[in-house]
């Protein structure tokens, strides 16, 4: 029995003890009514009060997807459309426990197993909202995916078994049908107002566009490896051993102007990756307010980086990066607009794997990343506006990222050449009848500025694109 017919007999058997007809529901209602009455400090410091009082909560997505290259190379398209279901009891003395599952039909989609015919190159975007280790595959996509216990003890809590993180490094990317999820211990304590730290150990994950869970050593590879330092094809997927991530992070409110936040993640055996990040507002007139932020980020290489063997290694040994950003803007009720740059140094590779979560970086746009690459200027403007009697908001952003020489193999692991990126994402939130339903439309499109020496390979599903999203989403 798989994991969601799993999960579908436990909601089956949670529905089930409800009444179907309108009798039953008074003579239901009747019995319940007295039942309270007569033992109510019983039943809600019981086991089975939690789990009858505990939420449901439901999700319809669907996805379309069309990514239009230069002409000669082939363009993709998709259509996805699933759903899923969580539950949540209530609490038990302090603890609550909670379980998710989700299914997705490819309903209309390109033949993802037939590479490019000019650069013999697979999908890149489109197969991400299916199974990507299993491109023919259209029908019986499912997953397990949050499975956890909760202790809550005043303002503390701690979490241990399948669950949803959002860290700066670790995160849900779920910019496709579902996110990346972790499992593991995590911690999170908030002593005072001004302080919360949070963190723990994760020993697996189950990237988004998978259906499968993984060790966090094994995770690393199973999206696209890239070149290493000296060119040659990498070769790290299933050849890494590490015990898990252990992740610590701290954020702390220097009044109401600063906001100081510090991270380690540390990949035992792999890497370590170290950030700090200050985040400035002050109040103008007219309720408007000026921000700005400063990130550093040092990474460095753990014993072997994974493997004794270098070209089985993740991280190079001895291999550290250094990135930096700053960012500034304004903004009020209605507008918010910013200029945001990053520079990742050359004296090595930012890396951070792909399959954990979107980078940090305040240039960042999607659709492209700069992970994998050093000596990187990249610079982006930002402009949002809201809506709110539309129940609209709009999002434009451009911006320009120099990247290495696509044959500097040491800084340019995927072999993307500098280019322009261009976002334009609009979301419309439904009201009355329909409410729950929203609806986003998100272009993008990227240019190529820097060399390709005439190979399609580096510009199929990387530049001179254009790609097209219509996402529905329905909560209930």
């Amino acid at each position: 029995m798989n994991s969601i017919r799993m999960l579908l007999v436990l909601m089956v058997i949670f529905a089930g003890r409800l009444p179907v007809s309108a009798q039953e529901i008074t003579h239901a209602a009747s019995q319940q009514v007295a039942a309270q009455k007569n033992k109510q400090e019983e039943d809600t410091t019981t086991l089975l009060h939690a789990f009858k009082n505990g939420s449901f909560h439901g999700h319809f997505r669907y996805f379309f997807m069309l990514t239009d290259n230069e002409r000669g190379l082939t363009d993709y398209y998709a259509n996805a459309a699933g759903g899923g279901i969580k539950y949540e009891t209530a609490r038990f003395h302090g603890f609550s426990f909670g379980l998710s599952g989700f299914f997705i039909f490819n309903t209309g989609s390109s033949n993802f197993a037939k590479p490019d015919t000019t650069t013999g190159q697979y999908n890149r975007y489109e197969i991400a909202l299916f199974d990507i280790e299993d491109p023919n595959n259209k029908k019986d996509i499912n997953r397990l995916e949050e499975f956890h216990l909760t202790y809550n003890y005043r303002n503390s809590r701690i979490i241990f078994g399948r669950q949803l993180l959002n860290t700066p490094f670790i995160n849900l990317q779920d910019g496709r049908m579902r996110p990346t999820i972790a499992e593991g211990i995590w911690m999170e304590s908030a002593p005072s107002k001004k302080i919360k730290l949070e963190g723990g150990w994760l020993y697996a994950l189950s990237p988004r566009g998978t259906t499968r869970w993984y060790s966090t050593a094994k995770s690393i590879g199973v999206y696209s490896q890239g070149v290493n330092a000296d060119g040659s094809k990498s070769d790290y997927a299933n050849n890494l051993g590490s015990r898990g991530v252990f992740i610590i992070g701290g954020h702390y409110a220097a009044g109401n102007q600063i906001r100081l936040q510090a991270w380690n993640v540390f990949a035992e055996n792999i890497f370590n990756t170290a950030m700090l990040q200050a985040d400035f507002t002050a109040s103008l007139k007219n309720n408007q307010f000026f921000f700005a932020a400063a990130q550093v980020i040092r990474q460095d290489a753990v014993h072997d980086g994974g493997n004794n063997n270098a070209a089985k290694a993740y991280f190079e040994k001895g291999g550290k990066s250094i990135s930096f950003g700053l960012k500034a803007g304004w903004k009020n009720k209605l507008w918010e607009a910013s200029i945001n740059y990053n520079r990742i140094t050359s004296i090595g590779r930012y890396l951070m794997p792909r399959e954990w979560g979107k980078e940090p970086f305040f240039t960042f746009l999607q659709r492209e990343r700069n992970e994998g690459f050093g000596d990187v200027h990249a610079l982006m403007a930002r402009i949002d506006r809201s809506l709110p009697e539309q129940r609209i908001k709009i999002s434009l952003a451009a911006g320009y990222y120099r990247m290495p020489d696509i044959k500097n193999y040491r800084l340019n692991k995927y072999g993307l050449p500098s280019y322009c990126h261009i976002n334009s994402d609009i979301h419309y939130t439904f009201a009355g009848k329909l409410k729950g339903l929203e609806a986003q439309v998100l272009l993008t499109a990227k240019v190529k500025e820097g060399a390709t020496y005439g190979d399609k390979k580096y510009e199929f599903n990387k530049v001179n694109m254009v790609q097209y999203n219509f996402i529905l989403n329905y909560h209930f």
